[in-house]
């Protein structure tokens, strides 16, 4: 089984329009299961035709703790007020005693060290959940949504996976395609982390490329086998030929070019991958597909 990732530094450049295509393409001839680890905005199973109420089941899970304060040992030091950095923890001048607000505190403890009294301690809350379902497509998808106002992506990505990776093994999958978060955070560091391969996608403007270079170095740093598309080649033909130029100078091979086409938009609006939508663009997504299938 091999765990292949989408990753693209910057939003908005087609990661997922990519990891859609080519699961749909890649689930014709193998059991594979796709993964959405954009745990903060998942939109991976929208463009497989699912909605939330399509999933066959969602889970809380319970991946941090968080600050509860004991009001019997409380003694009114405010040491943890003075401590907390996210201004998670107020003076409530009424009760004159600590506020602890759920809503900012991210966990970090630092609270549970300063208090000389033992008063803080820490609780489980549910910060996610985690829906299991059966695409269109012959296969399945799992997908991570955080809950309003939690933090904790970065674990919540790691359990998604491990979900994953138990359904693929139910299955006896081939592949595991994973769409990563945007960025270089923590939900995407855990997306990459353990891949056998990553697909950095990007576009030929100067944000999509300054992005692009700090997620490779991400990816270099894990010592991960990586693969460069450019999405939306022609908008900008000149930026794509120093896009290529600097792929030659890494040694990143260049296994696609995705010509821009207002179709793939027309694709995303009814929630359909883009060879699913237009079955001309099978041809582009193909030739990404025969590199990945030499992969050992």
């Amino acid at each position: 089984m091999k765990t292949i990732t989408i990753l693209s530094g910057k939003g908005g450049v087609g990661k997922s329009t990519l990891t859609s295509s080519l699961a749909v393409l890649l689930g014709k001839e193998n059991k594979i299961v796709a993964v959405d680890c954009d745990v903060d905005a998942p939109n991976l199973g929208l463009l497989l035709g699912l909605k939330k109420e399509d999933y066959d089941s969602w889970e809380y899970v319970q991946v941090i703790e968080k600050a509860q304060l004991n009001k019997a040992k409380c003694k009114s030091l405010k040491d943890c007020v003075n401590t907390c950095k996210f201004g998670a923890i107020s003076w409530d001048e009424d009760e004159n005693m600590p506020y602890i607000n759920d809503f900012l505190c991210v966990g970090c403890g630092a609270c549970v060290v300063a208090c000389p009294e033992d008063a803080i301690e820490f609780k489980p809350v549910k910060n996610a959940k985690i829906g299991v379902g059966e695409t269109d497509y012959g296969f399945p998808i799992v997908s991570g949504q955080l809950m309003i106002g939690e933090s904790g992506s970065g674990r919540v990505v790691d359990a998604v996976k491990n979900r994953a990776f138990q359904i693929a093994e139910e299955i006896q999958a081939d592949y595991v395609i994973v769409d990563s978060a945007a960025g270089i955070g923590c939900p995407v560091i855990a997306s990459v982390r353990g891949s056998d391969y990553v697909i950095m996608v990007t576009e030929p403007t100067p944000v999509a490329f300054s992005d692009f270079k700090r997620a490779l170095e991400m990816v270099k740093f894990f010592a991960i086998p990586h693969a460069m598309v450019i999405n939306r080649w022609d908008i900008n033909p000149k930026f794509t030929k120093e896009l290529e130029n600097f792929s030659k100078r890494e040694k990143i091979p260049l296994i696609g070019k995705i010509p821009y086409d207002k179709r793939f938009v027309e694709a995303l609006v009814n929630l359909q991958p883009a060879v699913v939508y237009e079955s001309d663009f099978e041809m582009i997504f193909n030739k990404i597909l025969d590199f990945l299938l030499t992969l050992e």
